[in-house]
């Protein structure tokens, strides 16, 4: 199980691939695909809602810092295959 508040190189779960840029912006939405990426990789229920209520714990900045911490976002890399 990872620790969230270890500060580390890279996110969490690095094999969890959400897209950001050119999607939905709102919040929710943000949260809904980052938590839907993390079950669909078998990351338990607890984990999931850890990072549900880390995102929810600030503003909007804290929510994409969040997801970025724990999964690869695009911002991440340049070079995701997204398809």
């Amino acid at each position: 199980m990872a620790d969230v508040t270890q500060e580390s190189t890279g996110p969490l779960y690095p094999e969890v691939k959400v897209k950001l840029v050119g999607e939905d912006g709102n919040a929710y939405a943000i949260m809904g695909r980052v938590e839907a990426a993390l079950k669909q990789a078998g990351v338990e229920k607890a984990e999931t809602e850890k990072y549900i209520q880390e995102s929810m714990s600030g503003d909007y900045n804290n929510l994409l810092r969040t997801a970025m911490r724990w999964c690869t976002c695009d911002d991440d890399e340049d070079d995701i295959d997204w398809d």
